[in-house]
Parts: structure tokens; sequence; C-alpha cells
């Protein structure tokens, strides 16, 4: 299937919008309300704003912004501009801000007073100086220096820029007509170890905002109210949601971060009618008593970015009568893969079917299709595909257009997919990908540290939460080395990456290749949870 939506730039899709329903409620926040005419005019305005400072075409803008309307603005100004988006978690800690913003050579940096001191502190630290290899691009498009800050609600210092003076008037924004130009990148661990940053084009994005639509009855409607407590800086909340908002013209309802009693509270007081969520905000609702009738405008509610406890998903409905909807998807595709939206029977543990205009296979290990209901590697194919990681494309999906997902699952008869496990050891926290090798990294430069090895364990609110084990030197004090690790961790990463128990061992397994034997440490857990160790 091509992609049916005529427009060239997502922000386009804004403009639209606009012209049909320009007096519709677009954005609703705790501070704000724009409708989708207010919202094309200040998006127009910061687009104008971007030029003014300066940023051309292929220049990046680092947004480091919680949910709020000004990141919702400058995410698409910075489109219209013909800049790319690079959104960053909030809650990154100084280290991996000025890592990102490094790697991605970003002009611009917008941050708010809940970031502003770890952005600051970020692009202080020596490493916060693109890279050669980013600088060497392309020689117009690439940053030479520290960024600058756009401080958004806040003084801004004497080399920072407020956001209030990067809206200029004008006439209004022609955005670039090139699909194929690169809107956004996206941090993720993907396959090769530390974060880097997936490339997804504006063909990417518009392409699964379509896929998305499609199915029967489609996710979103123009008369919807959707909740927007997912963040915004994931590929779930930005495109997944935001995107389908844009695409019908519907309402979006901003929640800077989930609290069980606060996100109840404004899906009753906005009578939202579209939640989407990650697992851990059902398994914080599923046991509240008043959650049918808080919940009883809502018509469909969307799980995503992790694997859903199938005990949760019976308990939520029979108490709600709302039908959970799961699907299947990674930042690579944009993200969404599969739904059970429009499947006949919601079978227990499936991830759905292939949306329409994705294509999916299974490979077993001999690189041959997988038979019905025999696990394999999941490989798919479509528009809404990356173009690789930053900067070089590497990774990017084969000559033929399949990309293998590193993930492994089945399909039955009726094409229905079922996730059984992941090729690669990331461990999904509260939908966020952490992967082993950067926490390990971190844990390493603790003194007192011989080895480490870090893997994921299930837990009820998140999903999954990691676990590290932790092989003392001869010398170092057993006693004080958890906290001493603990407290390192604290800051280094983002809260979701810190480790939710340390485990301190006299030797770790090895394999016959002398590489740490992580499937016995996974085994040992599963034997503690079922009681047999």
């Amino acid at each position: 299937m091509k992609v049916r939506i005529p427009v060239t730039n997502v922000a386009e899709l804004l403009r639209r919008r606009a012209s049909q329903r320009g007096d519709h409620p677009a954005l609703v926040a705790a501070d704000a309300r724009l409708t989708w005419a207010e919202l094309d005019q200040q998006v127009d305005a910061v687009a104008r704003g971007l030029a003014e400072a300066a940023l051309v075409a292929g220049h990046r803008v680092a947004l480091a912004l919680p949910n709020r309307v000004e990141l919702v603005i400058a995410y698409l100004a910075t489109l219209r501009a013909g800049c790319v988006a690079v959104p960053l978690n909030p809650t990154s800690a100084t280290g991996e801000v000025a890592r990102m913003v490094a790697d991605s050579g970003a002009r611009l940096c917008l941050a708010d007073v809940s970031t502003l001191p770890t952005v600051r502190a970020a692009l202080a630290a020596d490493d916060a100086v693109p890279a050669p290899a980013v600088a060497a691009v392309t020689a117009s498009t690439s940053a030479t220096a520290v960024p600058r800050v756009v401080v958004v609600d806040g003084p801004a210092d004497h080399d920072e820029m407020s956001y209030d003076a990067l809206h200029v008037d004008g006439s209004p924004v022609m955005s670039p007509l090139d699909r194929e130009a690169l809107a956004v990148l996206l941090y993720t661990s993907g396959t090769s170890g530390h974060p880097r940053a997936a490339m997804l084009t504006h063909r990417a994005l518009l392409a699964n905002i379509n896929q998305a639509s499609q199915t029967t009855p489609a996710p979103v409607n123009r008369d919807d109210v959707v909740l927007g407590v997912l963040p915004l800086f994931h590929v779930y909340g930005l495109n997944a949601v935001l995107g389908q908002v844009l695409l019908q013209g519907a309402t979006l309802v901003l929640g800077k971060r989930f609290d069980a009693d606060q996100t109840l509270r404004l899906v009753a007081d906005e009578q939202v009618t579209v939640v989407p969520v990650a697992p851990p905000v059902i398994a914080a609702w599923v046991h509240r008593s008043d959650l049918a009738d808080r919940l009883a405008t809502v018509r469909t509610l969307l799980s995503g970015a992790g694997p859903l406890a199938e005990d949760v998903v019976r308990e939520f409905e029979s108490r709600t009568g709302i039908e959970v909807e799961q699907g299947y998807g990674l930042t690579e595709a944009a993200p969404i893969v599969t739904s059970t939206i429009g499947t006949p029977v919601h079978k227990p543990g499936s991830a759905g079917r292939a949306v329409p205009g994705v294509e999916m296979r299974v490979m077993d290990a001999a690189g041959a299709t997988a038979g019905v209901d025999d696990a394999g590697e999941i490989w798919v194919r479509g528009d809404n595909l990356f173009s690789g990681y930053w900067p070089d494309g590497a990774h990017a999906p084969s000559g033929d257009g399949w990309l293998a997902t590193g993930d492994i699952g089945f399909l039955d008869s009726d094409g229905d997919l079922f996730i059984v496990d992941r090729v690669q050891e990331l461990v999904i926290v509260s939908g966020f990908n952490v992967y082993p090798s950067e926490v390990e990294d971190v844990v390493r430069e603790v003194p007192g540290v011989r080895e480490c090895a870090v893997i994921g364990i299930p837990a009820g609110r998140t999903g999954e939460a990691v676990l590290v084990y932790v092989a003392p030197t001869p010398d170092a004090d057993r006693e004080l080395l958890a906290a001493a690790v603990r407290q390192h961790c604290a800051q280094r990463l983002a809260r979701f990456k810190q480790p939710a128990g340390i485990e301190l061992v006299d030797a770790l397994p090895h394999s016959a290749s002398g590489k740490v034997a992580k499937g016995r440490l996974r085994a040992q857990q599963h034997r503690r949870a079922a009681g047999l160790a």
C-alpha cells in the first residue's frame, strides 16, 4: 500500500486541519487551549524564528521538553522549516544529554525549567561538541559549536534566547516538498549497543500514520478526544498518537506525566474517548474501585510499547467493559507493525495482525520462512521503515526492503503475531529500551567492581526492571559497594535505566567463549520466581 496522505511533510497535516476545522480544539493542557488555526499560526511563527536564527533545511533542533504545548509547536515548526527534530527524554542524565546533543550536532536546544539545569550542565561538558563523524555528514548542515539554548517559561542567560523571541511575525511558511527528507532523529538502543538515533523521514512517518489509520475501525476519528500522557519524545506518543490526531483533526489532551489519580481525573474532566497508554498505566489502574466511572467516556484503550500480562488484560476488561487493543511495533518502523484493532477475535497473548501496508514474515535460523506456529525472527517491510541509524545509515533495511527486527515471535494460521522473546538483550522498562551494555559500562566505573552483568526481570508496574549482578574485586568492601553502585547510577543514568536490584556474587558464570552466560542468570531468576531456588 502506498501512502494515501496527499502531503510530503508531516507539518502539512496541521495546515490542512487548520483550513478545514480551524475553530476545533487541537491541544488542551493545564495552562493552554489551542484551536487548529491557533496552533498553525504559532507553528508558523516559530518556523520563521528558526530561519531568523540562521537554521536551514537539515539542521537539527534538540527538544528537551516534557509533554507541553510548546513541545508540539516546536516539533511541528522544526519540520515545517525543513529542519530535523531531535526529541530528548526530559529525565535524561547530564551525560546522556551531552552525548545525544554532540551525536546529533544540534544547532538549538529547547529546554524549560524542569530540564534547563541538566541541559546547561550538559552543554558545558567537553563531550557536548559534535564528533568529527557527525560534523562530516555534510559541510552545509553540520554543527561546529555547542548549540544555543532556547528557554521556555524562564529567564534566558546572555548567550541564550527566550522561547518568546523565537516567535517571528510574517507570511505563512511553506514546507519543503521532499518526502524523503529526514524529519526526526529518535534515540533508541537499536541493535548495536549504546543508544543510536533512528533516522525517520517524512515518508516513514506519514506512511505509518496512514497505515495505522486503515484498520477497521480506525484508532482515532475526527470527533475523538485523545489522551496525550505518553511521552512525546518516544515514537509511540510522537507518531502513533500525535500523528493520528494530526491526520484526523481530533483533540489531544496533554498530560506532562502519568499519575494514577490525576490522569484518571483528566480523562473524566475532558471526556476523553481514546486512551493510548503503556502497560504500567493499566497495571496501576486495574484494581481501582472508581475505574469504570472515571473511564465512562472512553471507547478505545490502546496499549503498546511493551508486553501486557494477560491476567491484567482480562481483569481490566471485566472491570470496565472496555476492550484492550494491543499491538507490536518498534522505533525503526515509526512504530506500528501490528494491531488487534479489527481482528475477529482477540486471542490471549496476541499482538494482532500486520496493519495495512506493512508486510511481515517470520524467519527461522536457516534463513527460511518459518512454518505456522514456529518461532523465528520477525522481519518487516513497508514505506514506514527508517533509513538506518544516524549519521551513516547503518543497519538500514536490506536492498529488497526487509528489516530484521531482532524480535522473536510466531504467526498462527490466521496471521496473528505472538511475541516470544528478543534476540537482543534489551530490557524494556515502562516501554523504554534499556540496553544492558550501557548500564554495565556505568557500573564498571565504580571502584571495587571487577565484573558485572545486567538482565531484565519481570516488574509489575513497569513490565521489566533492571537487575545488575556485580562481582567485586578481592579488596572491595562488599557492604558499601552496592550503595556506591546505586549512587553512581543515579548520577549517570536516567531513572528508568537505573538498577532496581543489585546482587553481589563471588563470580559470574561464563560460556566456553569467555562471555558472561546471561542465560544462566535469567534461569536463576526464573527458578527464584517459581520458588525453586
